[in-house]
């Protein structure tokens, strides 16, 4: 364990999320140590338990709860063109280059209930790449990514989804893109027939594609130093020559042993190439 900790709370903590991984191969051993610390206790007080040592005997014994589990395990907080001036150097900037290409894939890692997936695949319509481009939309959640085929969300969200969406440099209506129905917006279904979605963990499994874009905005903040290198040498690998790295805005390759296979596109909005 990489965040080892000599009071009793910390060895059960430690001992939940190897048990974790040995029974279910969930691996969030090299997350944050303080983040998963929060969350687990978030989760022990939702099953009612004292300890983690309670908590890791329900879980352990009990495998419904597990996706429950995951869910304060993994973030699942996002918006539509979120930081919208990212989509705007996205469109701007980096679209003219993914022109240059007959076919593009995209990767969006760790892609939550699915609101960056939607924002991208609405602005490749808008650039007229989305009949040239497949879209792989990836998360640890497997209820996530069911949430992210869906293409459901509330409606009060929509204000601000569709906020962002004009910031960004959007070229058409937002509700151009969904039908309004019983307090839910629910996104047209050919937005995502493009899409593969798939269950996969940056902590654990391969790169599966070449891709001239990759997004993973906001995942790498809740790894430790050791598991962020090990997604970014996944991204390094998972590019062509001259594609794009886009991570959120308090995320950078500063630190990574990778930094220099990238070159800074774009430093204020987080937009990396990856160099001939």
């Amino acid at each position: 364990m990489k965040h080892r900790d000599t009071d009793t709370e910390g060895i059960e903590l430690d001992l939940l999320v190897e048990a974790i991984f040995r029974k279910y191969h969930y691996d969030f051993r090299d997350y944050s140590a303080a983040s998963l610390k929060r969350r687990l206790l978030q989760a022990r007080e939702y099953f009612g338990c004292h300890t983690f040592s309670a908590l890791q005997e329900r879980v352990m014994h009990d495998a419904t709860l597990l996706p429950q589990l995951l869910g304060y395990l993994t973030v699942q907080v996002s918006e539509m063109f979120r930081d919208p001036s990212f989509f705007r150097a996205l469109r701007e900037q980096v679209v003219p280059h993914l022109r240059t290409y007959p076919s593009l894939k995209v990767w969006v890692a760790g892609c939550s209930s699915g609101e960056e997936l939607y924002s991208l695949a609405i602005l490749f319509r808008e650039e007229g790449l989305e009949e040239r481009t497949m879209f792989y939309a990836t998360d640890i959640n497997t209820d996530a990514l069911r949430k992210a085929e869906a293409g459901v969300y509330d409606l009060e969200r929509i204000s601000l989804f569709t906020a962002n969406h004009q910031r960004s440099g959007g070229k058409s209506s937002l509700s151009d893109y969904y039908t309004a129905a019983y307090g839910a917006a629910v996104f047209d279904k050919t937005l995502r027939k493009r899409t593969v979605f798939s269950d996969h963990t940056l902590a654990s499994d391969a790169v599966f594609a070449e891709m001239q874009l990759v997004c993973c905005r906001n995942v790498l903040i809740y790894f430790n130093r050791e598991l962020q290198d090990r997604a970014v040498g996944l991204f390094k690998d998972s590019l062509v020559r001259r594609g794009f790295l886009g991570l959120g805005s308090k995320e950078s390759l500063h630190f990574s042993s990778h930094a220099a296979e990238f070159s800074e596109f774009n430093r204020e909005e987080r937009l990396y190439q990856k160099r001939q």
